[in-house]
């Protein structure tokens, strides 16, 4: 399981870097398998490119390669996003995450394109990216088989698209070393019995331990023991989504007195409704909470 690092903020909406190695060494003594920095859940569209360069340099050192770390690296320029990935330490950072470029909606052949274009420039193996509900394009299928199958170095696409059709037509025909990874925690469990090799989490980074747990006894087989945690965090998994990534998450960590409940504009954090819902639940499955 990966977990897609938050970013913590101050009240005055400074990166709380005390927090953030709080949560790192959170991650790494609960058995997070890898982390994934300047994703989504980061915040990273809201981070200048001075914070961007800080908080990579800080999990590199944080972390000191005691587990692997994936770079988020994406964009809708593809010039742009080849420069970014040729400037990454291939000593440090064992993967960069590609997202589909969004809001100029290319077609199925311009994603295509972009990707082959990262692929050629690139010299760290690359994870696609598919999540259509942030981006407004779904890359297809048959995109990412193409992609798959024609470049060695794209090595896994983390599939957030919902569709379970799509999901199953990628794993049934691509090529053998190629990954599929869950991009959305609430289906990891059906998609790991489908054939997917794990999670790039938003709630491990709560509960690093439980989640890797589900996820490991699901690729074991053991998939009573797996379904009981799937089932346990549903409602928990729903709530932190109802507001907005990672408003909901910030929120959970919050109650369990890791960091500050504060994101940057545009982001807001949840609301008292939602939040309350999340200390019940939490109070409920003897969390402790600030």
């Amino acid at each position: 399981m990966g977990v897609a690092l938050v970013t913590p903020f101050k009240t005055d909406e400074s990166v709380d870097f005390e927090s953030l190695g709080r949560l790192i060494e959170y991650q790494i003594e609960n058995g997070t398998d890898y982390l994934v920095v300047l994703g989504t859940t980061a915040e990273t569209a809201t981070l200048t490119d001075t914070e961007q360069k800080e908080i990579t340099q800080f999990v590199i050192d944080k972390v000191s390669g005691r587990v692997p770390l994936v770079l988020g690296v994406g964009g809708n320029n593809t010039r742009a996003v080849i420069e970014k990935v040729q400037q990454v330490d291939a000593r440090k950072i064992s993967a960069v995450l590609c997202v589909t470029p969004y809001y100029n909606k290319p077609s199925q052949e311009g994603l295509y394109q972009h990707y082959s274009a990262i692929a050629k420039a690139s010299k760290l193996p690359i994870v696609m990216y598919n999540v259509p509900g942030r981006t407004g394009i779904n890359m297809t299928g048959a995109t990412t088989l193409r992609l798959a199958k024609e470049h060695s170095n794209i090595v896994a696409i983390k599939e957030a698209s919902g569709n379970f059709s799509q999901i199953d037509e990628i794993i049934k025909n691509k090529p053998k070393d190629f990954m599929v990874i869950s991009g959305d925690d609430g289906i990891t469990f059906p998609l790991i019995t489908l054939g997917a090799v794990g999670v790039i989490s938003v709630i491990g980074n709560a509960f690093p331990r439980e989640f890797s747990r589900m996820v490991r006894l699901a690729l074991e087989g053991e998939y009573t023991s797996a379904r009981k945690i799937h089932y346990q965090f549903n409602e928990l998994i729903e709530l932190l989504f109802v507001d907005g990534n990672p408003a909901g998450v910030k929120s959970m960590l919050s109650v369990m007195g890791m960091l500050e409940n504060k994101l940057r504009l545009p982001l807001v954090p949840t609301t008292i409704t939602t939040f309350e819902k999340i200390r019940n639940i939490l109070d409920n499955l003897n969390i402790k909470c600030k």
